[in-house]
């Protein structure tokens, strides 16, 4: 017999027992679907993590005070007062020829923020002209300060759009007016374009001002407490070493000593969310396609029902020519029609799932080699779940099938 015969045979005994023939198939239905959804959620997260990441700053590094040792991690960095105002501009100045694009030093602290009846606590960051070509962040209205202002500890800022909205509900437009930082007056010369949520929350929710006057007159001290770089596209290794070799020099650090500084790099962030969004999606997969074993398994019991059912059947086809081949491949390709039809029907299912995803805000994707792993593997489980049954229809006796009631 042809292929299509055998096929036509399958399709033939499928659609007898239509009920009985989808029963088969919902293991494999909810297997594929559910290891195509885990990995549309798993990747969908990926990608989302690494996109906030990217969004904090392309190349960016930052350098902190401390040991590179420190147990605590950057949570617990800044206690040592060893980088200097002087740090940014020597960086930019020795490396933009090699590595670095811009460097400018930053502070940060937390203060109440206050305009007219409206009262908001946020946090403000003290930094330079450079922020928004490190951050790759925009103006939405108005400008951002200059060194000028930076160097004269102008009380002047830049908000995001998420203090703008808690401290002018109204609408009115913030450019020119003045608020209170803390106990300080500052005047608001500009409104960052809204950017969104980030690693560590709401990225918006901040007010900008020159580093000089947040450290000196709000925060009341005389060393900043990090360095933000930005590396040159693909440069971020060389920056980091350039940097490293740099600041050991200008603080005359010995060659056996520890540097007492650490750089993190926003690409070692982004590697090892990857990292851990790939054992999760791993993770996810392996439990979903448990379900395609268990659908496996199914298969294979109803085939073999259905080989005792039809054994007179059997008999008589191979009383009228067929051979123990025709009989073998006629069962095991019913089998994986079996598996393969449930396995299309478990794309759908996934397509439908990730759609549904998507509406309640879950960052969920299709992947296409997820759709060919998802099918390729229904059709392998055919196959294993099909053969047993099959060798035991082209086994048969033909006298003894002849005889079977």
């Amino acid at each position: 017999m042809r292929f299509l015969e055998f096929l036509k045979l399958a399709l033939f005994a499928i659609t007898r027992n239509k009920m009985r023939a989808f029963l088969t198939m919902l293991g494999i239905i909810v297997g594929v679907g559910a290891v195509i959804a885990m990995i549309g959620i798993g990747e969908g997260s990926k990608r989302a993590s690494i996109a906030l990441i990217q969004n904090m700053g392309s190349n960016m590094l930052t350098i902190f005070p401390g040991a590179g040792g420190n147990r605590f991690g950057p949570m617990a960095m800044g206690s040592a007062d060893i980088l200097l105002e002087s740090d940014p501009p020597l960086i930019q100045q020795e490396l933009a020829q090699s590595s670095v694009v811009a460097a400018t030093a930053q502070v940060q602290t937390t203060r109440p923020i206050i305009y007219q009846n409206s009262n908001y606590v946020t946090q403000v960051q003290g930094t330079g002209p450079e922020f928004l070509q490190i951050r790759g962040w925009e103006v939405e209205s108005g400008r951002f300060f200059t060194d000028t202002e930076v160097r004269g500890m102008a009380k002047v800022c830049v908000i995001g759009q998420t203090v703008k909205d808690n401290l002018f509900p109204n609408g009115e437009d913030p450019v020119g007016l003045t608020i209170r930082v803390g106990a300080l007056p500052f005047q608001v010369v500009g409104v960052l374009e809204k950017k969104g949520a980030g690693m560590f929350g709401d990225q918006d929710d901040l007010i900008v001002a020159p580093y000089t006057t947040v450290m000196r007159k709000i925060m009341g001290r005389d060393k900043i407490q990090r360095i933000m770089v930005s590396a040159q596209e693909g440069k971020a290794e060389l920056a980091e070493a350039e940097v490293t070799a740099l600041l050991r020099q200008r603080m005359k650090v010995a060659p056996k000593d520890d540097n007492p500084f650490q750089i993190r790099k926003q690409d070692d962030i982004v590697q090892m969310q990857t990292q851990q969004a790939g054992i999760l999606t791993a993770l996810l997969a392996v439990a979903a396609s448990i379900s395609l074993v268990v659908g496996g398994i199914g298969i294979s019991n109803i085939m073999l029902v259905s080989v005792t059912e039809r054994t007179r059947e059997i008999g008589i086809r191979r009383a009228l020519g067929a051979t123990q081949h025709s009989i073998l491949w006629q069962f095991l390709i019913e089998a994986i029609v079996l598996s393969v039809l449930g396995g299309l029907i478990g794309i759908a299912f996934a397509y439908s799932a990730v759609f549904v995803l998507q509406k309640f805000a879950v960052p969920a994707v299709t992947e296409s080699w997820a759709v060919a792993l998802g099918l390729g593997f229904s059709g392998l489980v055919g196959v294993a779940a099909g053969f047993l049954p099959a060798v035991k229809a082209a086994k048969l006796d033909v006298i003894d099938a002849l005889r079977y009631e």
